[in-house]
């Protein structure tokens, strides 16, 4: 149903997930979104163990991606363009971290052998036209990030003659919410967080469009 930003809303029972007890409603806000996105982006992604997952895009939704890439088993580059985020990758336990804005990341996963996945949460074609050089022979490319620039370059001699493959993921299925809820209410992912209140939020969306947001921000409509 239309809303939001209210204390309740309507909506069809069918399509509400229940969120078990023991998760706190503050982290199952991002879990919702952020979550269940980048669970599925892993899924998709076909990560596993041996593999190096490269995430561009430690955010929101990066700071989940590579939670969900290391409970595959991978090892996890973190690519991102402010340092406080990849400050918050190495906490979270990233093996690698590349600051784009400074260092050449096609450069760095090159030199570790090439991406056996690179995730894009960014949202430019720089980005994914990075992602797409990192990878090695056979590597994939999962697209979530969604630029205002609707294009990227793909290099098709490049795609063929290494067998890479590039796909696209939306969201997730309620089974994958369900997963997802289950695997932080077992204590193996964190949520990265600041709260605001109701009243707050054009600033809070201020903040977010500003970069000024380690991850999330999540309304608390408790009294």
């Amino acid at each position: 149903m239309d809303g939001g930003f209210a204390e309740y809303v309507l909506t069809e029972a069918a399509f509400a997930g229940r969120v078990p007890d023991g998760v706190d409603p503050l982290d199952a806000a991002p879990l919702t979104c952020a979550g269940v996105t980048t669970y599925k982006a892993v899924k998709v992604s076909g990560a596993r163990s041996s593999d190096l997952v490269a995430v561009f895009g430690i955010g929101g939704l990066g700071h989940l991606a590579l939670q969900y890439a290391q409970i595959a088993g991978a090892t996890v580059a973190a690519v991102d363009v402010v340092d406080a985020k990849l400050d918050v990758a190495k906490r979270l336990g990233a093996t690698y971290t590349v600051n784009s804005a400074f260092a050449d990341p096609v450069a760095e996963m090159q030199w570790l052998g090439g991406a056996d996945v690179a995730i894009v949460l960014a949202a430019t074609p720089k980005a994914y036209e990075q992602a797409f050089a990192c990878l090695r022979p056979n590597g994939t490319l999962v697209g979530v990030g969604l630029p205002a620039d609707n294009i990227m370059r793909l290099p098709i001699f490049e795609t063929v003659l290494r067998g890479i493959k590039v796909v696209g993921s939306l969201v997730g299925t309620r089974v994958d919410l369900a997963e997802t809820f289950e695997l932080h209410a077992d204590g193996r992912t964190e949520i990265v967080r600041e709260t605001r209140s109701l009243s707050q939020v054009n600033e809070a969306m201020a903040e977010v469009e500003a970069g000024r947001v380690e991850a999330r921000l999540v309304f608390d409509l408790r009294p």
